[in-house]
């Protein structure tokens, strides 16, 4: 692992054979239906499809064969998956008419990096579809450890991604009609064990290098604090910001934005009121 990467790469894949054991996550799912309604508006076909942190393998699309591509070695082999990671996968360029990810840029390294490689790999208008925990998720669980730590406050949450900044970065990595947009979905938990349990089973808890374990009397204070934010019928709830992505590998084909003073009509006179 090098001194300027965000994540321990080591544990991040033994997070994920961890979670592949009795995997459920009910997160990627429904960005994989996200992923599915868009591509359901796309009027072409996708015959050679990428899957960026392919988890399960549960990603399919009709007529398509589908390549996987997996950090955790579980997962990999379960699933037929490459074992890599996404931000330094071994394909050739302009090889998919498609590529996805669902769950994963969050915890990778280099994010635009990633972002960069799955252009490459696109074939000439080829496109890209990706969802993510963005900036904002888990906001109850953040007050919660701060306020049980609050004489030693420890980092133990990862920087998130803002829709913004989201669009930005498919930019940067050549993508062009570039589209970021964020759903926010709402869990109720009954207690703070089935918070941590999902975020487990989505390999989705702290991945920062060196961070100390969590002491007994903060988890304890952690789970008090997110009893006290309970709604009446005892349940918490706690939010996930979904940023979805989408862009496009550049072709000559596409629409092209207008040059600068190309406009026929003035805005001024656009604005001038009705007579």
């Amino acid at each position: 692992m090098s001194d300027s990467e965000i994540f321990d790469r080591a544990l991040r894949r033994k997070r994920r054979d961890r979670a592949a054991r009795s995997y459920e996550s009910f997160l990627r799912d429904h960005m994989l239906d996200g992923l599915y309604e868009r591509l359901e508006g796309v009027k072409r076909e996708f015959r050679t499809v990428l899957d960026l942190g392919s988890a399960d393998g549960s990603f399919v699309w009709p007529g398509a064969t589908v390549t996987r591509l997996e950090a955790g070695a579980t997962f990999a082999a379960a699933s037929g998956a490459i074992h890599a990671d996404e931000d330094m996968h071994p394909f050739p360029e302009a090889r998919f008419d498609l590529v996805i990810s669902a769950g994963v840029l969050d915890t990778v390294n280099d994010v635009p990096g990633a972002l960069a490689l799955a252009r490459r790999a696109l074939k000439p208008d080829g496109l890209f579809l990706g969802a993510f925990l963005g900036a904002g998720s888990l906001a109850t669980l953040r007050g919660c450890l701060l306020a049980a730590e609050a004489d030693r406050p420890v980092a133990r949450f990862h920087p998130q991604i803002d829709v913004r900044a989201a669009g930005d970065l498919l930019s940067r990595a050549g993508f062009t009609l570039p589209v970021a947009d964020v759903e926010t979905l709402t869990v109720r938990y009954g207690g703070l064990g089935g918070l941590i349990r999902d975020l487990r089973g989505m390999a989705a808890t702290n991945l920062l290098p060196n961070t100390p374990p969590l002491r007994r009397e903060t988890l304890l204070g952690t789970a008090a604090a997110f009893a006290e934010r309970a709604d009446p019928d005892g349940r918490t709830p706690e939010k996930y910001s979904i940023v979805y992505l989408t862009g496009w590998a550049p072709d000559p084909s596409q629409p092209k934005p207008a040059r600068p003073g190309s406009a026929t009509a003035s805005l001024a006179d656009a604005l001038k009121p009705k007579g």
